[in-house]
């Protein structure tokens, strides 16, 4: 059979070496890439003898990078036998080689052919032998499915004559296959092409998207199936059915060398800005992360949960962004917060740059809007960017530029605009985007220039009271805020800090406290702990609103209280079965799912969105909720109608539900057990039930007290493990685990009980590596590690102070200080080894466990 010859484009027709990079620019951004190619003519220039045909040195480098690259595959398909393919490339075992025009791939094909296919084979073999020696310079090439005949050091004569022979002779047999190439003519007695070999390859390695480079008739057929994102390539001149088109492999090398540093880029994140350098700015509902070079690398909109419209952060500058930058680039000289505000500051030489979050339209009741204003002084020029991504990049935007007033964002699903009268924007392509880029010489412009993006508000026009009023406005409530707190004589500016961070990351409308900021920024560098910590975990939020009340503010345990309240009135009213989480708005998250088109902070991956966590039995969540009510009823002065109701509905469902296993507080996703911290907090909601009724009147039922020393009990028997000698993490388990700290912290052995001494050294011991204190080291069931949690880290040094020793508590609590960053920021964890921050940021839990420590020393050096 004679392969059908392709309906070829005309030479011209592929597109311009511009279109060329815009579209390897995308491809390199597919989750699962394959690069597949020809050898000769492609990877090997074309020489008269074919067995001196050598690859180009700078491709065998780099498809050997691009083969190591994760979620990369690379192969060559030729018409050559694989056994010489092999051995005249001499490619890298990470290359899949494919040979035959797809009859070949990486193993021995001769015992794949039936009896008669073979004696078809040696038949092939004779008849083109018998061939070659009627004409002066042809060759035969034996293969295990056929052979090809080789006619480029015969005369143009003799060329003509041994290809008709063919034609006319083997090539019409029963049962061949016939593919002509550039001096070749190949026969096969496996009907099977180029096209077909990179289908296989497509689905045996999951390939996203394919790019195929080759120069010969016979690679058309592996570009005639190419579609959806696939690349093609054609290398020299003649028609071709691939879109684009280079001269020559020494093009075909620097293509490729192209392609390693893009897809490199994009995977890896090579310029990935340490987690905690990051700075936060907020308006009370909304907030976004800034890099120390005033570059905003993250913000959702409308809310902190929604698809973001700038993700640098995981996903580097085609994911989104907006930077404000010198000309002459340069190192800040630094970054700060403005004093008692979520505003910051980024200055160079000549240059300062004031980034905030105008809260004014959502006092005014346009709950949708988030406008950022970026504030530029200076006397100097300066290059800003601005590349807004909606829907993490998942949607194409085009930037429109209305006059002279500033940019309009179009095709996202909510209105974004930029105000910036009187810069010149010219409006660039990244092969999927726009993106606007200008230059402003500031002392040319009176020095000082206004950015501001309006987010879910369709509106260019100056607005009344003029920015700088704003800014005093929004700045007043951060300040008003800040002063009214109660701060200990301990580090109070940094504590001061912790408490704003914590106070951004409460969703005012509603009264949710987010646990982070941001989702997937990875427990381990390049590893698949990723999650997304932008809910309300119940345990988490009340535990934050406990650290403010703590510093004097009530006011968001209030309005906590009252987003607990709308999750009860749609649940029948009884906390019994509430989930570990929910979103801002009170509801059950959306099923876990992945972004593929993100490659993740410092090429982490998965980056996902939406917590299965949501689905897990955590019976401790009624603990951190109860110790809530007590902290307020005790800084009030009374308790109310509804924390009555729901203290005494708690526990309720602990005397229900407390013997159940759980899969605990740190959610590991296996099956559940008897968690000790669990068990534990089913005690504490019990004990500050009856606390707060003796002290403010509640009523109880007669059978809480023996409920309370019914789950004592059992604890302290059966969470104890001889052989470990501590409090372990579950019942009948030796494996160590932070939490279980909480038996001594909580109250429920006293500080001095040789157990609770004895856990303390152990889970020292055992998890806590210098600054860091690890929340377990068992199997949990996910591959790749994590690091230390800073909260534990946190329990830690208050167990120190417990146990009397003060001077270690100390020390500690300087090392959890020197894990923020330059602007006073806690990622979730830290890693001790490499000094850096791992985890989402920032992290509620992390600055609330600051708060707590600096608050105990405080109130222990008051009594010394």
């Amino acid at each position: 059979m004679t392969a059908p010859s392709p309906e070829g484009r005309a030479p011209e027709s592929p597109g311009s070496s511009e279109e060329l990079r815009s579209a390897l620019t995308l491809l390199a951004r597919v989750p699962q890439l394959l690069i597949a190619c020809d050898y000769d003519g492609t990877l090997a220039p074309i020489v008269t003898d074919p067995s001196q045909a050598k690859p180009i040195p700078e491709s065998v480098s780099a498809l050997r990078t691009l083969a190591n690259l994760p979620q990369t595959k690379v192969a060559v398909i030729s018409g050559r036998a694989l056994r010489d393919l092999a051995a005249l490339s001499r490619l890298p075992s990470e290359v899949h080689l494919v040979g035959s025009h797809g009859s070949e791939f990486d193993i021995g094909f001769t015992r794949a052919l039936s009896s008669e296919d073979q004696r078809l084979r040696d038949k092939l073999v004779a008849e083109l032998t018998a061939i070659a020696e009627r004409y002066k310079g042809a060759r035969v090439e034996p293969k295990p499915a056929g052979a090809a005949l080789h006619v480029r050091e015969s005369s143009e004569a003799d060329a003509t004559g041994a290809v008709d022979d063919v034609r006319e002779g083997p090539s019409t047999w029963d049962g061949v296959q016939t593919t002509e190439g550039k001096a070749v003519i190949d026969l096969s007695v496996v009907a099977t092409h180029k096209g077909d070999a990179l289908d296989k390859l497509r689905h045996q390695l999951g390939a996203s998207a394919v790019l195929f480079l080759g120069d010969d008739v016979t690679d058309e057929n592996a570009f005639a199936h190419l579609h959806g994102p696939d690349v093609g390539v054609r290398i020299g001149p003649g028609p071709t059915r691939a879109a684009y088109r280079l001269d020559d492999p020494e093009a075909v090398a620097k293509l490729l060398a192209s392609l390693v540093d893009t897809r490199r880029a994009w995977l890896q994140g090579e310029s990935a800005q340490l987690i905690e350098r990051h700075a936060m700015i907020a308006d009370g509902a909304n907030h976004a992360l800034l890099t120390p070079e005033g570059r905003v690398t993250w913000m959702c909109h409308p809310k902190p949960d929604s698809g973001s419209v700038f993700a640098d952060l995981l996903g580097g500058d085609h994911a989104g962004h907006f930077t404000v930058q010198p000309v002459s680039a340069g190192i800040p000289l630094g970054q700060r917060y403005v004093a008692g505000t979520m505003s910051v500051e980024t200055r160079w030489s000549g240059l300062s740059v004031t980034d905030w979050l105008d809260s004014t339209p959502r006092r005014r009741g346009d709950l949708n809007a988030t406008v950022l204003v970026r504030e530029v002084t200076g006397e100097i020029p300066v290059k800003i960017t601005f590349a807004p991504r909606p829907e993490f990049g998942q949607i194409p935007v085009q930037l429109q530029p209305v006059g002279d007033e500033g940019l309009k964002v179009l095709g996202g699903r909510e209105p974004i605009s930029l105000r910036s009268p009187g810069v010149d924007w010219h409006i660039e392509y990244d092969g999927q985007h726009s993106l606007a880029v200008a230059t402003v010489d500031l002392a040319q412009v009176g020095g000082s220039l206004v950015l501001e993006m309006r987010a879910g508000i369709d509106d260019l026009s100056e607005w009344r009271p003029p920015v700088h009023v704003r800014r005093r406005t929004t700045e007043a409530g951060w300040r008003n805020w800040s002063d009214s707190l109660k701060l200990p004589r301990i580090e109070p500016e940094t504590v001061g800090r912790s408490a704003l961070t914590l106070k951004a990351l409460c969703y005012q409308p509603t009264g949710a406290i987010l646990a982070a900021g941001t989702t997937s920024l990875p427990e381990e560098l390049g590893g698949v702990r990723n999650w997304d910590y932008r809910f309300c975990w119940i345990r988490d939020a009340a535990m934050t609103a406990n650290a403010l009340v703590d510093l004097g503010s009530l006011q968001e345990a209030e309005s906590y209280f009252t987003w607990i309240a709308g999750i009860l009135e749609r649940t029948a009213g009884h906390p019994e079965r509430l989930a570990p989480l929910y979103d801002i708005e009170g509801q059950a998250p959306s099923p876990e799912a992945i972004i593929d088109t993100l490659p993740g902070y410092a090429g982490a991956r998965p980056v996902r969105i939406n917590n299965a966590a949501s689905n897990q039995v955590q019976l401790d969540v009624f603990g951190p909720v109860a110790m809530l009510i007590e902290a307020v009823a005790q800084r009030r002065g009374h308790l109310s109608e509804f924390e009555e109701r729901v203290m005494a509905s708690m526990v309720e469902a602990v005397a229900k539900r407390w013997h159940e296993p759980d899969h605990g507080i740190w959610e590991a996703r296996q099956a559940p057990r008897h968690h000790v911290y669990s068990k534990v907090m089913c005690w504490v909601t019990v004990d500050r039930a009856l606390k707060v009724a003796e002290q403010f009147g509640m009523e109880y039922k007669p059978d809480w007290p023996e409920l309370r020393d019914q789950i004592a009990k059992n604890v302290l028997e059966l969470g104890w493990h001889d052989e470990a000698g501590a409090y372990t993490a579950a019942y009948g388990h030796d494996d160590l685990d932070a939490a279980s700290l909480w038996v001594g912290l909580s109250g429920l052995l006293p500080p001095d009980d040789p157990r609770y001494l004895k856990t303390v050294l152990k889970i020292e011991a055992g998890l806590r590596s210098g600054p860091s204190v690890y929340r377990y080291h068992r199997d949990d069931g996910l591959p790749g590690t994590e690091g230390g949690f800073i909260i534990c880290a946190a329990w830690l040094a208050e167990a120190y102070l417990q146990v009397g020793r003060r001077t270690d508590a100390e020390e500690l609590f300087e090392q959890i200080l020197a894990c923020a960053g330059p602007t006073g920021l806690l990622p979730e964890q830290w890693d001790p080894i490499a000094e850096r921050g791992l985890g989402n940021h920032p992290q509620a839990y992390s600055h609330l466990g600051l708060i707590r420590v600096a608050n105990l020393l405080n109130g222990a050096a008051g009594h010394i």
